[in-house]
């Protein structure tokens, strides 16, 4: 029953909504499901996300984010999803490699094989069997979230969140069969039924 999801999106998609929709509608079937997200969950990826997310006087480079977020990567992967996925649990994760490759790549500029290699050490191997894509235009996104406190990203400008939501577009069309791309637009009810629809697919085909 293993099984790895990733959600993906741009800030304000809906993505942890949905994600945490998907978790409840697997535990209500007892089906042994875990939510996890990044940057965070462990001890470490805690301290390193309050940095990531607030440390805007520290100024942190594009590389030294770029390593940030794969050291917590690579401990969520060792303490959290690999021991999950061999118990035969779902696992579903609020952004994965994928967020890097669209943020410190196609939004910071940093070279896209360089970050690829640096995504490839850390996730030793685990890859997603399926990465939801909530797309919509950054502006819509961006004011879902005006009422609260913007963090390091949030804060950037409308042309850098324009280049991440096309990495992420690029990236779907690139490996379609792992990608499913839904419109954010849509009611969180319509989108929720889109997700089960696949990952009931999935479902089924594992033994």
């Amino acid at each position: 029953m293993a099984l790895f999801i990733t959600f993906e999106g741009g800030e304000g998609s809906g993505k942890s909504v949905q994600a945490r929709a998907l978790c409840r509608r697997l535990s209500r079937l007892a089906i042994p499901a875990i939510l996890t997200h990044e940057p965070g969950v462990t001890s470490l990826g805690r301290k390193i996300a309050h940095w990531l997310k607030w440390g805007k006087d520290i100024g942190i480079s594009p590389p030294a984010e770029l390593m940030l977020f794969n050291a917590s990567r690579a401990q969520l992967v060792n303490e959290v999803i690999l021991p999950n996925l061999q118990s035969g649990k779902v696992i579903i994760c609020d952004r994965y490699a994928d967020s890097t490759i669209a943020y410190q790549s196609y939004g910071r500029g940093l070279d896209l094989t360089m970050v690829k290699a640096v995504n490839e050490a850390a996730v030793q191997g685990v890859k997603p069997d399926l990465t939801i894509l909530l797309d919509m235009p950054v502006e819509t996104g961006l004011a879902r979230k005006k009422d609260k406190k913007p963090d390091r990203f949030e804060q950037e400008n409308i042309t850098f969140h324009r280049r991440v939501r096309q990495g992420y577009l690029e990236l779907a069309r690139a490996e379609s069969d792992r990608w499913l791309v839904i419109d954010a637009a849509k009611s969180r009810e319509a989108i929720a039924e889109i997700i089960w629809q696949k990952v009931s697919q999935l479902l089924s085909k594992k033994p």
